[in-house]
């Protein structure tokens, strides 16, 4: 097997990766390096939780490293990604790596003021790692321009095509100089993203270290039928054992509504999706990376570049709409080696649309008709005490901004309104009964349950800073009965 240094690895840079642990590269890393060294442009593909992003970040810092100071406004290397947790996930991978070679970097995405990456730029930085829509912004005032630009890196390039974004990247690209170097790592590779290769990459090299439904050996899959009136208590039964869960809903305003659900029964929850503030999104993040709280419900915005060690469990409240979501959905646990549990809910009416899903996913998944939450698979799926903390919601922040930025975090935000208690999406919309949100009174049999300590957790009587308590009152609580029918409303990230 080959090391770092076999593939021309500085020795800086792989002490640096002994320091954080990491002696061995993984197969994309290993099929990558050498031709991304060498300054070649590389097309590479591999699934989520295969250590795409060092694979892209220790050539970009070996190229960069001992060259000239960078210029006012005019970054040497530029790292492209969808969402506004990627960017950052991404710079925190790259902080090490960076101070080892003397580089700076910066984070430029929207939902946030521009003065600090307009100051950041004007002092001069190595490295931007940005959302599109911000960086054209920036780009139009005249605060940042790309023709220093000596390597570019688009990061989960076929999340950016289904997003909308492929318009902004091509002038992004065109911005750059014709002949630097340019990386595209994705999870899938189609028709959207070849016309990108065809345009902007030169003789690249290709890479796929696995197949485009290669499923983790380590990761298991279940689906389980149940009757509407059954998720709640479901899901309440499933998120109450020890561990850290990430459960996905098809919109914005279903995860907040579950994530208040689950926190009145004593989980203790936070949501992430794109009505929020990046401020209350970091918050909420924080909380789960810090074990405060066990369970975060997100909607699409984190299947994509938010990495938390020890995620045991993903849950499906909401199935989705097409397979490559499922398949950065289940992303999140089974990381690096270790295993997890893969649970999709589905009711009878969605049981085609869920079939069509993992087949297209090339998954083969368990599939158990359960009717309520004392069915033993459960604890088969998620084993452990269930207990829960007597402090209803104790670290739920919800903070919607009266501006919502795009659902990927970058460029000009929008307006969100809300009419009537209901707040509406501002994403593309779901079809079929397996997404949406419908509103619906709380399920009896997910009320009134257990108040003792969750097992493992730190005492939750008072909720941090990072997470403020959860507000009884405002929104609708998360259906029972789930996904309303396509039309009903639209979804958002």
């Amino acid at each position: 097997m080959s090391t770092f240094a076999d593939l021309g690895l500085s020795t800086s840079l792989t002490r640096t990766l002994a320091g954080l642990g990491i002696t061995t590269p993984t197969p994309i890393q290993a099929a990558t390096l050498a031709d991304a060294l060498a300054g070649r442009d590389v097309l590479g593909r591999g699934r989520t939780g295969s250590g795409k992003t060092y694979a892209f970040l220790l050539p970009l810092v070996s190229r960069l490293a001992g060259g000239p100071r960078p210029t006012s406004g005019a970054p040497r290397a530029l790292v492209l990604a969808p969402t506004r947790e990627l960017a950052t996930q991404i710079e925190t991978a790259l902080a090490p790596l960076a101070a080892a070679a003397g580089l700076t970097s910066r984070t430029i995405f929207g939902g946030v003021g521009q003065n600090p990456q307009v100051a950041a730029l004007r002092r001069g930085v190595d490295v931007v790692i940005a959302c599109p829509g911000r960086l054209e912004d920036l780009m139009g005032q005249g605060h940042c321009r790309l023709d220093r630009v000596e390597i570019t890196v688009l990061d989960e390039a076929d999340h950016m095509a289904d997003m909308g974004f492929l318009p902004g990247v091509r002038r992004i690209l065109s911005a750059t100089p014709e002949r630097s170097q340019r990386l595209l790592f994705s999870a899938t590779l189609d028709g959207q993203i070849d016309s990108l290769v065809k345009r902007f990459l030169h003789q690249p090299v290709t890479h796929e270290a696995d197949s485009a439904q290669s499923p983790v050996a380590k990761m298991t899959h279940h689906v389980l039928h149940v009757e509407r009136e059954q998720r709640i208590p479901v899901l309440l039964d499933l998120t109450s054992a020890p561990g850290r869960t990430v459960v996905f809903t098809r919109t914005k305003h279903g995860a907040k509504a579950l994530a208040r659900q689950l926190g009145r029964n004593g989980v203790p929850a936070v949501e992430l999706h794109g009505n929020l503030s990046q401020n209350a999104r970091v918050r909420n993040l924080d909380a789960f990376h810090a074990g405060e709280v066990s369970v975060l419900v997100a909607t699409d915005i984190a299947a994509r570049g938010i990495h938390v060690d020890d995620v045991a469990l993903v849950v499906h409240a909401d199935p989705p709409t097409e397979h490559k979501a499922y398949l950065h959905r289940s992303g999140r646990t089974a990381r690096a080696g270790a295993e997890g549990t893969v649970v999709t809910l589905m009711t009878s009416d969605q049981v085609g649309d869920v079939r069509s899903l993992t087949r297209a996913a090339g998954i083969k998944p368990t599939t158990t008709r359960i009717e309520g939450a004392s069915h033993p698979v459960l604890a088969e799926l998620a084993p452990g005490e269930r207990v829960r903390v007597s402090v209803p919601a104790p670290a739920v922040v919800v903070a919607e901004p009266a501006r919502a930025e795009r659902p990927a975090g970058g460029g000009t935000p929008g307006r969100s309104r809300r009419r009537g208690g209901r707040g509406r999406g501002a994403g593309g919309s779901g079809s079929g009964s397996s997404g949406g949100q419908q509103r619906s009174s709380q399920s009896g049999a997910a009320s009134g349950q257990g108040s003792t300590q969750r097992s493992g957790q730190k005492p939750a009587a008072r909720p941090s800073s990072a997470a403020a308590s959860a507000r009884s009152g405002g929104a609708a609580a998360f259906s029972a009965g789930g996904a309303a029918r396509s039309g009903r409303r639209r979804s958002g990230r």
